[in-house]
Order: C-alpha cells, then sequence, then structure tokens
C-alpha cells in the first residue's frame, strides 16, 4: 500500500466537481460539491447518533437501502437541519442531480453542512447544478473545497494497494472543523475505491473502522446533527468481489483505515481555533474499551486541552480525566509523559507527580503535534484518540458563527 495523489478521484472510474451556487455569500468559497461514478457502485454509510438529525440524514438513509447509489452531493452553508421543508429540499436536490446525470435520485447520496436552523432555497443549488456536472472531471480538490465550513485546510487522502495481485484505489476528502465529537462517525466524509466489494461487507468494514478512527477525535464535545461517513465501491479495478472475511477483505479493511486515520488526524488539527494536535495513546489498560474511554477522556477535557494550548506540562489535569472517565485503573500504577518533535518527558509516575525540567517541558509541548502517553500497567488493552487545544480564537469563532 502506498500513498498517491488525487484524493476522491484516484479510483478508476470517479469524477468530481465544486462550484459557488450562492449559498455562502462569499463568492470566492465554493459551497456546492459532486463526485460521480460512472458505474453504479456499491455503497456503505455511518450517521450521527445526534436524536436531532439533518434532513439529508433521512433521505440518504432511504436511498442506500438497497446497498448501492452512483453519486454524492453535499452543500455547505446550511446544515437543512431544523427546516420544515428539509427533507423536501434533500430529495428535490436529488431529483435535480439525478436528471442531470441521468441517473435515479434514489442513487445520490446527499448531504448538507453549515448553520442550523436557517432556510434553505433550492434555487441556488438548482442553478449550481448544471455547471458542477459539466465541469465534472479530475477536481478532488474542488469537491473538498466546496464542502468546507470553518475548515482552515483542504482535507483529502488517496492509496493504492493490491487485492489479488490486482491494484486497486480508495481515496476520500472530508471535512470538520468544530462541533465534533462522535458517536458512530464525524463530520462529512465521503470515500472513493474502484475495489469490487459487496454492500455487506462494504458497510461491515465501514462500522468496523469508524470505532477506531473517527470515533476517536474529539474537538469540542458537541456531536454535530450532520455527521455522516459515507462509501461508494465501483468495482472497476477489477478484482475478485470481496463477498466475505479473508485475506482480500483484511487489505480492503488495512487500506480504508489508513486513509480514515490519517483524515482523523487532519480533522482533529484544524479544529477551530486550533493551533496543535494533541494525540493521546493508553496502553496497559485491564480491556479495550477502559483504554477507549480513557484516551478519549484525555483529549476531551477542556482543562487538558487548554494546558496544551498554554504548553503547560501539568499531569494533573490529564490524572484528573483518567480518573472521572468511568475507566477501572489503579491511580497507584499511571505513567504519564509528553512526546512530540522536541522530545519526550516523564511527568507522572506510579500515580504521582514528578520534577522535572520545564524547559524542555515547554519546548515538547510548543510543537503543533504533541503525544499524550498513557501507561496503566494493569492489561492489554490499548487505544489512540485524537483532538486539538482550546484557544481564545475558538471562542471568538463560534461566538459569532450565525451572524
Amino acid at each position: 500500500m502506498k500513498e498517491i495523489v488525487g484524493g476522491v478521484c484516484a479510483a478508476k472510474g470517479f469524477t468530481a466537481n465544486g462550484v459557488h451556487c450562492g449559498i455562502r455569500k462569499n463568492k470566492s468559497k465554493k459551497d456546492l460539491a459532486l463526485i460521480f461514478s460512472e458505474k453504479r457502485a456499491a455503497a456503505a454509510a455511518v450517521y450521527t447518533q445526534n436524536l436531532v438529525k439533518g434532513a439529508p440524514i433521512t433521505v440518504t438513509r432511504q436511498n442506500l437501502a438497497d446497498g448501492y447509489a452512483q453519486a454524492m452531493i453535499c452543500n455547505s452553508g446550511n446544515a437543512n437541519t431544523c427546516n420544515a421543508n428539509g427533507i423536501e429540499i434533500a430529495e428535490e436536490t436529488c431529483a435535480l442531480i439525478g436528471a442531470q446525470l441521468g441517473i435515479p435520485a434514489s442513487d445520490i447520496i446527499v448531504a448538507s453542512t453549515g448553520v442550523i436552523g436557517q432556510p434553505l432555497d433550492i434555487a441556488p443549488i438548482a442553478a449550481g447544478i448544471p455547471p458542477l456536472v459539466s465541469g465534472l472531471g479530475d477536481y478532488s480538490l474542488a469537491a473538498a473545497e466546496g464542502i468546507m465550513t470553518t475548515d482552515t485546510k483542504v482535507k483529502e487522502v488517496a492509496v493504492s494497494f493490491e487485492l489479488g495481485g490486482v491494484e486497486c484505489h480508495l481515496g476520500a476528502i472530508a471535512k470538520g472543523s468544530g462541533m465534533i465529537h462522535p458517536n458512530m462517525a464525524t463530520m462529512l466524509i465521503f470515500v472513493t475505491t474502484d475495489a469490487a466489494i459487496t454492500p455487506e461487507m462494504l458497510q461491515k468494514a465501514l462500522s468496523n473502522d469508524v470505532k477506531t478512527s473517527f470515533n476517536m477525535i474529539s474537538v469540542d464535545g458537541d456531536t454535530s446533527t450532520n455527521d455522516m461517513v459515507s462509501v461508494l465501491a465501483n468495482g472497476m479495478a477489477g478484482n475478485a468481489e470481496i463477498s466475505a472475511p479473508g485475506a482480500a477483505y483484511d487489505a480492503f479493511c488495512e487500506a480504508l483505515h489508513h486513509v480514515t486515520v490519517k483524515l482523523s488526524r487532519m480533522i482533529a488539527k484544524d479544529g477551530e481555533g486550533a493551533t496543535k494536535l494533541i494525540e493521546c495513546t493508553v496502553e496497559g489498560a485491564k480491556t479495550q474499551q477502559d483504554a477507549v474511554t480513557i484516551s478519549k477522556a484525555v483529549i476531551a477535557s477542556s482543562l487538558v486541552k487548554a494546558a496544551m494550548f498554554g504548553a503547560d506540562a501539568n499531569c494533573g489535569r490529564v490524572m484528573c480525566a483518567i480518573g472521572y472517565s468511568g475507566a477501572q485503573v489503579d491511580v497507584s500504577r499511571i505513567d504519564v509523559s509528553y512526546i512530540s518533535a522536541a522530545g519526550s518527558i516523564l511527568v507522572c509516575e506510579a500515580g504521582s507527580g514528578l520534577s522535572f525540567d520545564e524547559d524542555l517541558a515547554k519546548a515538547i509541548l510548543t510543537e503543533d503535534e504533541i503525544t499524550v502517553f498513557v501507561s496503566l500497567h494493569d492489561g492489554d488493552g490499548s487505544a489512540t484518540a485524537w483532538g486539538c487545544d482550546l484557544t481564545y480564537d475558538y471562542v471568538k469563532i463560534n461566538g459569532d458563527y450565525r451572524t
């Protein structure tokens, strides 16, 4: 497996585009994105578990009931959530793009992102669809720009890998910067692959993957109403179709996980107002679930996040998060270290804070990627979670997000 360029257009048979249609006031910002497969593809998705869901989630669930789709369309600037006519707008979007592409409206994955509770007019979307379709090509970057909201960086990844001696490709784009604290997947992620795999095995691969990728991110503790990860697999690479567990399925899952973890790190590092990626790795937990619980508690802690922003090597905040996480731990055996490109330093051993070189600690925590390493010495459970620091700019961004 190796990383390649191309994003969602790296896989055979996929084209993409992004345009400004007028949902967003800033004409320099794209606000409508499309991904299209030449062939009808196996499809899978996971969705937010927030009880308040965007209308596109409902429509996409209906459209993917048979396990197949051929296109993905997403607007930014408006979440199409808590709107009286939200379902109507999402369904009409599918009908319009389906007619333009010459495919059934039911073969469309539809998504929206942006402000919640604002009316959404179909007019700009309808006007934007013809140029969106006519401009389809090797434009993964344009599609990635079209789904951004408060993101400061485009997020796309692609890999090539082999299945039974056949070269396959898998690529993805993502948006995500705030309102990120998932309970299945998070943000909006669109994945394409030319590997041949049944809808059932594709859904299994995705559902298992998000547990250790997107589910392990937290930026601000808020689970979005519009979270969705979707995958299209059109089989155009020509490999023998994956229809059961085995070596080929494992290789596919490995490629998928490489892409999703890379995107998870990108999303966490680009958290609203963030200056640092915070990774928490937990080892030696009694169970896998305990390791997951602790790692997420640490990266979600506002006090830990604030300490990372200030480069303050305060082990008490990490210990506090471990203690209230709900995981079963022997506090007297916990070690905590901080690690970055500037080095590593042990700040807590056997549950007690240590005297350490404050200058070295400051240098380590001043880097833009920091690992909080927690050793519990109590079992074989391990997990890694990703978050970011909490800065003044997070409040500025969200204090006037709607206006």
